[in-house]
């Protein structure tokens, strides 16, 4: 055994010891394998890496397919291999090239983007093996199911812009009217793709000038203040105006003028709040009489022209220019004055050697003795009828209502007043675009943008209001009580300065003292908003070369990030675009 043993060790010493060939040969042969694994453990890493990239690029291109509603299967397909291809810059030539599968939408709303490679080897090409499959897959969730939305839209007249005045509804796109439309239109089909559940995700639409229109359709809701409406007018000193109120012009009686006089009132005046004016007339009134009564009302005076007075005896009021009082800022006085005889009673309008019946109609008074009389009138004021007569805009609520989402009770400061404006800009001012409460009837909400017209002035106070009032449950506009894991936002577009409220401003007042009592009770507003929880985006659209930001937008905002500052209506779109991925927080799911 020894000797065996002694013999199998030298002849494998004079095995190592051998430099001839085969030798060679079976090291060759122990090598294959080795470089078959080791060219095996270096494809694997370059699919890997192949890997990593082609996820990052395919997570790019599932956010881009999820946050882009009514999308087919192959449009979606197509802008995910867009997308996935400008996002990876990996050779082709050597790392094969990758297909995007057809998305998969789920149940649920998430949509899922499958990608595949067949990666080219280098060393496991040795083996036979010419290529790795290499896939990866990405989903976009939608973290926020629960939305209620207010998009609270400036409708004013400066929307039309570049059109000239009045541009209504301008079908031109590049007017700022035309892109946020379109661009309301988009954000909607937007928050409708990501509501998985009916009534997950409700808009509200909030057009606003100076006043909001709720529609004439609610006339009879026991919310509308009537009061201001029906009153009858009043001087500079809070007076009502009755028969026996002393005409300052010529220091006779309200009731001596009646049918074919001269009209007692004028909008010419001594010392105007406006201070536009500095004629010697003492007219404390602010308004005239016009042929007609406003709103078409069924009460038609007849006659020629405001003055003298028509034979029917109505003595109907023009627009309140605000010269004076605050009390109808640049709103109508919705009625006339009837005007009755009063048999054998005169009021005597001049006497002496010069006395004349100046102003007075001759159908009416007559002189004899250097004494000049005319008939008295009984005047009683006859508001015009609600329903046919009211075109559906309502003004600022009582202050402080006005900053508050307290649910109106009709007559008392609470209740939102009806009102029918004027300016001299654009005459009436109440909008064809509605107020629409919280919804997801998604065909309505675009026929209601697509009604908004731009004309008016500008009260972002306003809009904010009743954006917030639309997402405070049991209000007047019938919003539910607000389910568990609801955000609620406002939007708040728009493209100017505050110039007109219920109390302030003309429409044509930018960096006066009016406009910043008007900015004031907007920063009040938002305020009380963003502490009832209602998260706020602002807009501000400016296409004046160097204009500076809005502060009132600014400040209005719910914090920094939610300030969009833009200087083309073309801009628009994205923004609205931007917001809608914020607040669906449209995201890859890990």
């Amino acid at each position: 055994m020894e000797t065996r043993l002694n013999f199998f060790v030298a002849l494998a010493r004079d095995f190592l010891r051998s430099k001839r060939g085969n030798v060679a040969m079976m090291f060759a042969i122990a090598l294959v394998p080795l470089m078959i694994g080791a060219g095996a453990g270096l494809d694997f890493v370059r699919a890997m890496m192949v890997r990593q990239q082609m996820a990052e690029a395919l997570d790019a291109a599932a956010l881009a397919v999820g946050s882009t509603p009514g999308l087919d299967q192959a449009t979606a397909q197509a802008l995910a291999q867009q997308y996935f291809d400008a996002n990876y810059t990996v050779d082709k030539t050597m790392y094969g090239t990758v297909t995007i599968q057809p998305p998969i939408y789920d149940a649920k709303g998430s949509v899922s983007l499958t990608a595949t490679n067949s990666m080219p080897t280098v060393l496991m090409k040795l083996a036979g093996i010419t290529d790795v499959p290499v896939s990866t897959t990405s989903t976009v969730v939608w973290g926020q199911t629960k939305l209620w939305v207010a998009l609270v839209l400036d409708n004013s007249g400066s929307m039309c812009q570049p059109d000239p005045q009045p541009c209504f509804n301008s079908g031109n796109a590049a007017t700022k009217i035309y892109q946020l439309k379109d661009a309301t239109k988009k954000m909607l089909t937007s928050l409708q793709a990501v509501s998985t559940t009916p009534g997950d995700v409700r808009v509200a639409i909030v057009p606003f000038n100076s006043e909001v229109d709720v529609g004439t359709g609610l006339v009879s809701a026991s919310w509308l203040n009537w009061s201001d409406w029906d009153a009858a007018p009043k001087d500079s000193s809070g007076v009502t105006i009755t028969g026996s109120y002393t005409i300052p012009k010529t220091n006779l009686p309200f009731d001596a003028y009646g049918p074919h006089d001269d009209c007692p009132f004028t909008t010419t005046v001594t010392n105007p709040i406006n201070k536009k004016s500095t004629t010697s007339e003492d007219a404390p009134f602010g308004f005239g009489c016009q042929k007609n009564p406003n709103n078409n009302s069924g009460n038609v005076a007849a006659g020629a022209g405001a003055s003298p007075i028509p034979p029917s005896g109505l003595i109907c009021p023009t627009a309140n220019s605000a010269a004076y009082s605050k009390d109808h800022l640049a709103r109508y006085y919705n009625g006339c004055w009837s005007s009755t005889q009063i048999p054998g009673a005169t009021v005597q309008v001049s006497s002496g050697a010069g006395a004349t019946c100046g102003g007075f109609s001759p159908v009416n008074c007559s002189c004899s003795n250097n004494v000049c009389k005319t008939q008295k009138w009984s005047h009683v004021w006859v508001p015009n009828d609600h329903a046919s007569t009211w075109s559906g805009c309502i003004a600022d609520r009582e202050q402080d209502y006005d900053i508050s989402n307290t649910s109106p009770s009709g007559s008392d400061a609470t209740g939102f007043p009806a009102a029918n404006s004027t300016n001299s800009v654009t005459s009436k001012e109440c909008m064809s675009g509605k107020v629409t409460p919280l919804e997801y009837d998604w065909s309505d909400l675009a026929a209601q943008v697509k009604n908004m017209q731009a004309k008016g002035s500008t009260n972002q106070a306003i809009g904010v209001a009743h954006g917030w009032i639309m997402l405070t449950p049991n209000g007047p506009y019938g919003t539910p009580a607000l389910p568990a894991n609801t955000t609620r936002y406002i939007i708040l577009f728009s493209d100017g300065l505050n110039t007109q409220n219920r109390w302030w401003g003309d429409g044509r007042t930018e960096g006066t003292p009016d406009d910043d009592k008007i900015d004031n009770r907007m920063e009040l507003v938002c305020d009380a908003a963003k502490a009832d929880g209602v998260v706020i985006y602002t807009l501000y659209v400016h296409t004046a070369v160097g204009a500076p930001p809005s502060p009132p937008l600014q400040n209005c905002a719910s914090d920094a990030s939610k300030y969009y500052n833009l200087t083309s209506s073309s801009q628009i779109a994205a923004a609205f675009a931007d917001i809608t991925k914020k607040i669906t927080n449209v995201r890859v799911s890990m």
